[in-house]
């Protein structure tokens, strides 16, 4: 029998999805759970506002208010929706998105390429440590090649000349915040400056290990964490129709 799902999974990055499964299928255990995607193509200009608004036509059909949940960029576009249209929003859960919610390893990846003398394949084998830690050499370049593909169809908002920034802070929804103690993109620093803006419902989780991916090398502890969340909030909550944070892109 189909079941309505209860939460929304958001994905714009298609080259990491199967970092996402393992915790998917947990989740999918303990409430139905639908998958939201979204590809950049090279023809197209890179415009959160166009996924946004893709969401939103998704999202308004739905009879009730959704938990959603992404990591890094997906997170982020589901902060932005949740600022947005906060009375469509049961929840937020963002895994690896820190207090500034922009920065994800593109950021990280650009940035190092303009300051180092490197080539793209060296800094995309540094960057392969910062993520995942030494790896043996088949292992790291099969990963090299998906962050390459990442690079070209996702939806993170960052180039080689211009990183995005978005204004730090939550949303008018119960927030949880998850990342990792040894993550070198979301450093505890970043994860835990969102305890600022935390509300009566809100919660900062710190996975012991699994760096930027810590969900696939931890699902079950996180799908916990995360159903706990769930759980511990009221069977309805009210939002208010008025955006309390800005959305825009700076």
């Amino acid at each position: 029998m189909f079941q309505l799902p209860n939460a929304l999974w958001l994905n714009v990055s298609p080259a990491l999805k199967k970092f996402d499964r393992a915790l998917l299928k947990y989740l999918s255990q303990h409430t139905a759970i639908a998958q939201w995607e979204y590809s950049q193509t090279p023809d197209e200009p890179l415009s959160l506002e166009i996924a946004l608004t893709l969401l939103h036509d998704y999202l308004k059909q739905r009879d009730r208010p959704l938990h959603l949940l992404g990591h890094s960029t997906g997170g982020l576009l589901a902060l932005l929706y949740a600022r947005r249209y906060p009375q469509r929003v049961r929840s937020l859960t963002l895994l690896s998105v820190g207090v500034h919610p922009a920065i994800d390893w593109q950021a990280h990846y650009y940035a190092q390429l303009q300051l180092l003398p490197c080539s793209r394949q060296r800094v995309l084998a540094q960057t392969i440590t910062n993520l995942f830690g030494h790896q043996a050499r088949p292992i790291a370049r099969e990963l090299i090649q998906i962050l390459e593909r990442d690079l070209d169809c996702s939806l993170s908002p960052h180039t080689l000349y211009r990183r995005a920034k978005v204004d730090p802070g939550g949303a008018d929804v119960p927030l949880m915040a998850c990342g990792a103690q040894d993550d070198l993109i979301i450093d505890p620093h970043l994860l835990q400056g969102w305890k600022t803006w935390l509300k009566a419902r809100d919660r900062v989780w710190q996975c012991p290990g699994g760096r930027y991916f810590f969900h696939y090398f931890y699902p079950q502890l996180t799908g916990e964490q995360i159903i706990e969340f769930w759980n511990s909030l009221p069977a309805q909550t009210s939002h208010k129709e008025t955006q309390l944070y800005p959305s825009s892109l700076s």
